[in-house]
């Protein structure tokens, strides 16, 4: 199987299908790049380089007691585009993995990447402080730690109902979604999938996101039970030079059904501009 070893010493493992402009894709918490098997195929299928990782910690790279922030995210990022000498490069990044494509692009992707697209992501910042009431009370993430603390099968199992909008009337997510959801689940080391509570919860793009140079697809559910619009992509748009906020009506978190048909046309319109 394909994998850097970064200069701490973590294997990442990476896949990647077919040939064309690159574009790199982050998954969120606590998936893996199984999460991207079907837009990995229609990028591919589009005539692009697709390519996805496995953050350290998650689904076939190194299980790291150390280094399970967005600093470290983002640096291993980097050392992959490096290794794999990507240029030209799209990058796409859902919940947690949209904060780590976005640190990226702004503190390492200069000269490498021209196109950033979110879906459902972490940043500015999730956290509820003073100067961001609409943030999740901090109260909510030290359950999430306990959780996966206590019996962290049953809570990824539970988690993956509000992840779906599985709990929501008229839903169709199938059984087999939220069972795939619990198994990449499972591929995470137990400090890993903890420390990266702290690491899409309390870390501020703020500034990443004024860094941006290029233009920025925003794609959000005004349904997400797990990042909340409103602490989300309604204020990241008013914070980056470059932004298109597209907000897809009743979706949820996860990317599936209708949702994922729609948000992946998006994408490739998007990145042919």
């Amino acid at each position: 199987m394909p994998y850097i070893t970064t200069t701490d010493g973590t294997e990442i493992y990476y896949t990647e299908q077919g040939s064309g402009q690159p574009v790199l894709l982050s998954h969120g918490w606590p998936l893996s790049s199984d999460a991207w098997q079907k837009e990995l195929k229609v990028l591919a299928d589009a005539g692009y380089r697709a390519i996805a990782h496995d953050r350290r910690g998650h689904g076939r790279s190194s299980k790291t007691y150390t280094g399970n922030d967005m600093d470290t995210y983002a640096q291993d990022l980097a050392e992959l585009v490096e290794a794999l000498d990507l240029h030209d490069l799209v990058v796409i990044g859902h919940s947690t993995g949209g904060g780590e494509v976005v640190r990226y692009a702004a503190q390492h992707g200069e000269g490498r990447v021209v196109k950033v697209i979110t879906a459902g992501a972490v940043p500015p910042l999730m956290v509820k402080t003073d100067d961001n009431p609409e943030g999740t009370p901090i109260e909510v993430f030290d359950g999430i730690r306990a959780g996966v603390l206590e019996d962290a099968s049953q809570f990824y199992r539970d988690l993956s109902e509000a992840f779906f909008g599985a709990n929501r009337e008229g839903s169709s997510v199938s059984q087999g979604a939220k069972d795939d959801f619990w198994r990449q689940g499972m591929l995470v080391n137990l400090a890993a999938a903890y420390d990266c509570v702290k690491a899409f919860s309390e870390t501020d793009f703020t500034d990443d996101l004024k860094a941006l140079d290029v233009p920025i697809f925003i794609a959000h559910g005004d349904d997400d039970q797990i990042v909340p619009i409103a602490a989300a992509a309604e204020k990241t748009i008013t914070l980056v030079k470059d932004g298109t906020l597209k907000v897809y009506a009743g979706a949820p978190h996860g990317i599936h059904g209708a949702y994922q048909t729609e948000l992946d046309q998006d994408i490739l319109e998007f990145i042919k501009k």
